[in-house]
């Protein structure tokens, strides 16, 4: 399923690049949300590296989720980009 890169959590002063906030397409509160919790993620760069990660927990009330990428993170210009949840 595909899913969209909002932003990197994390807080005022600091934020963590391996800790991502992101919109899946069908998933519209927290029920929904809660369903996601421990698929793999997996992000493609346009060179076709793949970059995996985990979805750890819902994120507000509108759907969202957090993953946790294990590796080095994502760079900026993965913030608004499309992923796999598998």
């Amino acid at each position: 399923m595909k899913a969209t890169i909002l932003n990197y959590r994390g807080s005022y002063k600091e934020q963590n690049p391996k800790h991502l906030i992101v919109q899946p397409e069908k998933s519209e509160n927290r029920k929904d949300a809660l369903k996601f919790v421990g698929k793999k993620v997996v992000w493609t760069t346009s060179s076709g590296k793949k970059i995996h990660g985990l979805v750890s927990a819902a994120h507000g009330n509108k759907g969202a989720v957090r993953a946790v990428f294990a590796e080095k993170g994502l760079p900026g210009q993965a913030l608004g980009t499309q992923l796999e949840i598998e």
